[in-house]
């Protein structure tokens, strides 16, 4: 447990909360509006993604020059950390990862790109060479646009800058959801919150597969704990009847698994877990 602080001004004039008094405002708040964001997303992702595709299609569609259509199959590698960044991808359809490597030769996913989305925009900001690796969860379809021709689209056309920033508020929300996850919530909290994302679980009483073959290295990564411990939960999860298999053999995930992202005694209680 993280040890209690007071309330106060920092030397530098910030405010400094102690991690008790944040786990009961996560508790109580946060993070009740962070699993009801994940079921929002789940039941308006199909829309929100078809006006964002739309949106950037029809953009890049009247682009003649410094636009490339990449196919890139499951499993591959789309661009590499130390790369030169010289570039943009719009993700038109599949599911890509991006992770990065430490100098130990650890790997963690930190973002999903999904259709409709863009990745690899540090470009534009002066980013020279990748910080993380790109690869295909699934099979890809991808625009690759060069650096000039996408800034020349920011300075010239509005729209292209409202899409972009429409893009990174959407992305700055979703990585805010994933610290706080990452700080507050049990391994098995953040586990069920992963495989909802992954599934868009959008209604109560639905169970959706995962499109994407993820196998449990690739989830140990995204929730930030072992193979073992994933692989544990999910045996716990598939006891439950929480996830399970369909006969082409997709992970079929319930909506009853945000009982266990929502409540950080709920599914340990039953089990008698602690992680």
């Amino acid at each position: 447990m993280h040890s209690a602080h007071n309330v106060g001004i920092g030397n530098n004039g910030i405010w400094v909360i102690g991690f008790s008094k944040i786990s009961k405002l996560v508790n109580g708040g946060i993070m009740n509006g962070i699993a009801s964001h994940t079921l929002q997303n789940g039941q308006n992702g199909a829309s929100t993604a078809a006006r964002k595709s739309q949106g950037w299609e029809e953009l890049l569609a009247g682009i003649s020059i410094g636009k490339t259509v990449v196919e890139v199959g499951m499993n591959r590698m789309i661009f590499q950390q130390g790369d030169r960044a010289d570039s943009v991808f719009y993700l038109k359809q599949g599911t890509a990862k991006l992770a990065v490597t430490s100098e130990e030769g650890k790997d963690a996913i930190y973002a999903l790109a999904e259709a409709g989305e863009l990745f690899g925009e540090g470009c534009l900001a002066g980013q020279t060479t990748r910080t993380a690796t790109a690869s295909a969860l699934t099979d890809c379809t991808l625009i690759r646009v060069d650096r000039a021709v996408m800034m020349n689209l920011l300075h010239e056309q509005h729209l292209v800058s409202e899409l972009l920033v429409q893009h990174l508020l959407r992305r700055n929300i979703r990585y805010e959801e994933d610290l706080v996850d990452q700080l507050f919530n049990t391994s098995e909290q953040r586990l069920a919150r992963s495989l909802l994302l992954l599934a868009h679980i959008g209604k109560e009483g639905k169970s959706e597969p995962v499109r994407a073959k993820v196998n449990q290295e690739t989830l140990a990564q995204m929730v930030g704990t072992t193979r073992s411990r994933v692989s544990h939960f999910m045996n716990k999860f598939r006891q439950r009847g929480l996830v399970d298999y369909n006969s082409r053999g997709e992970l079929m995930v319930t909506s009853k698994l945000m009982r266990v992202a929502n409540n950080a005694s709920g599914f340990a209680a039953l089990d008698g877990l602690d992680s």
